[in-house]
């Protein structure tokens, strides 16, 4: 991508898009062209289609999503599968209609089996049943990964779609019905420590191993992908035989028990963590494999103690030392 470039990041006021706004802007970028929900409903085909017409991009990242955590999409399943699908669609299709020359999908490492074999190398993609309390998302975001590789075959486009595994960082998300385990945990434990508590409780048995990355070492690595040479880009996302989905993780997991002790000693909560264990633990264990892309030359940077720490800090200085929003 030179400095240049017409470049589209969808999903820019969440966390992966945020980080990588921020990357690009570090690296030079200068020629963003960014949209809010309101400017744009990435749900609206024709909305979408005037859109591209218009501003003849040349790179998108697509961040934009429905997430949540375990609770949200088990509460909400068809807001999960319905917003995603539609919303991919409509951005991948108009990518498409008007020349965009790479594509980058951002997806979930919750499109794996429940129980692939560890690490979970992308070949595991469709060999097994899914985790069932997010399947529809799943579901969703193997579509995505689908009609990038149908587009790429058909029409010669070139997309890649990349799975991060479990992300954390500035600009998350703490509303405890949707949140994901890293600001709950944050959050929860703030809260204890603010009014005194002696105890938390925690959902699950703590025992699933869960693999995490930093946001900004995600929006780095996407960078990487998106500025590959022609001959790795190309055989990234042009193969008959294999999906154009390459993995971008840590490479290290830790129980939910022992993240929880972490997160409890970032923010400084000395009372006692209570887990439990009648409630949903989801897959026993996500690592990613993410050889195919450190033979490529990346690899994260941020440590999970560091990264928690600057997490913190933001959580702090966005919504207040006393604060229990």
């Amino acid at each position: 991508m030179n400095s240049e470039a017409r470049i589209y990041v969808a999903g820019h006021r969440g966390l992966v898009g945020s980080a990588i706004v921020r990357a690009l802007k570090h690296s030079g970028y200068s020629n963003l062209v960014l949209r809010t929900h309101g400017e744009l409903d990435l749900t609206d085909q024709s909305a979408v289609r005037q859109f591209f017409s218009r501003e003849q991009l040349q790179y998108v990242f697509l961040a934009a999503a429905k997430v949540g955590g375990i609770l949200a999409n088990n509460t909400y399943p068809a807001d999960f599968i319905f917003q995603n699908l539609q919303m991919q669609a409509n951005v991948i299709e108009s990518a498409y209609r008007n020349g965009v020359d790479r594509l980058l999908f951002l997806g979930s490492s919750c499109i794996y089996p429940k129980f692939a074999p560890q690490p979970i190398g992308e070949d595991s993609l469709l060999t097994g049943a899914l985790e069932p309390t997010n399947r529809p998302y799943s579901v969703a975001k193997i579509a995505g990964i689908e009609m990038c590789w149908a587009y790429n075959r058909q029409y010669g486009t070139r997309y890649l779609a990349a799975m991060p595994t479990n992300l954390y960082g500035p600009g998350d998300n703490y509303d405890l019905q949707t949140s994901h385990v890293i600001p709950a945990l944050i959050r929860k434990m703030h809260d204890a420590k603010i009014n005194g508590q002696k105890e938390v409780f925690l959902w699950g048995s703590g025992m699933p191993r869960r693999e995490f990355l930093y946001s900004e070492d995600l929006a780095e690595g996407c960078l990487f992908l998106m500025n590959l040479g022609p001959q790795d880009f190309d055989f990234l996302a042009t193969s008959e035989t294999k999906a154009p989905l390459i993995n971008i993780g840590s490479g290290q997991d830790q129980t939910i028990r022992e993240l929880a002790r972490l997160v409890a000693g970032v923010v400084g909560f000395g009372g006692e963590l209570v887990f439990d264990d009648s409630e949903l633990d989801g897959a026993p264990r996500k690592l990613l494999d993410t050889s195919r892309l450190s033979l490529l030359g990346w690899q994260s940077r941020t440590g999970l103690h560091e990264g928690l720490t600057r997490t913190y800090e933001e959580y702090l200085a966005r919504f207040g030392v006393y604060s229990t929003k």
